[in-house]
């Protein structure tokens, strides 16, 4: 999995009145959870735009003043108008523990069911998972090419080495959906 470096600063007041402070210098207020500690900080948004506004899964290396900690987003809260970042919620990575994070879905293949008139539909566009750091994928790469029309693939039909699912196994990943035209060729076949 990618990794991205952060220079972050550790920030000794906390409360709402210090959130809004860090804010008001055009900074982010962020939280680092996990081992028992909990570190409050702030980074530059520019620094983390690259992580927010992207379909894909990283791993942060933070750099508090040549300290560098490994750590996954657990959490964005946005302000509801402006769609600005009013914080972040980080979560420690541990050597030799696994990590459950999102990791996004990529389709390959030409399904069966398209070929006949049927239209792919992506259920589930991020799938939680556990695996250690250096066993997490970048992306789930699912194969359709076998899917018929009227047929669905569940979560657990999926299977990788070294990665177990959080998310649900009877959740869909995705489906070939029959459309009005591959009933009308169907009905014409029959015929």
């Amino acid at each position: 999995m990618k990794t991205i470096p952060v220079k972050a600063t550790k920030r000794e007041a906390f409360g709402k009145k210090a959130a809004k402070a860090v804010r008001r210098e055009g900074l982010i207020p962020c939280t680092l959870c996990g081992n028992g500690e909990t570190v409050c900080f702030s980074v530059d948004p520019r620094e983390i735009k690259s992580l927010i506004y992207t379909p894909n899964s990283y791993i942060i290396e933070f750099d508090f003043e040549g300290k560098i900690e490994k750590a996954v987003l657990r959490e964005a809260q946005f302000h509801p108008v402006r769609e600005e970042i009013l914080h972040l919620d980080f979560y420690r990575v541990a050597d030799g523990k696994p990590v459950s994070i999102a990791i996004p879905v990529r389709l390959t293949g030409n399904a069966e069911g398209v070929k006949v008139g049927g239209k792919l539909t992506l259920s589930a566009r991020k799938l939680t998972v556990s695996a250690l750091v250096e066993n997490l994928p970048d992306e789930i790469v699912v194969d359709v090419t076998e899917l018929g029309v009227g047929k669905t693939i569940f979560v657990g039909d999926l299977h990788f080495e070294n990665l177990r699912f959080i998310t649900p196994a009877t959740a869909a990943v995705c489906a070939v959906r029959v459309t009005r035209a591959s009933r009308g060729a169907d009905a014409a076949a029959a015929k």
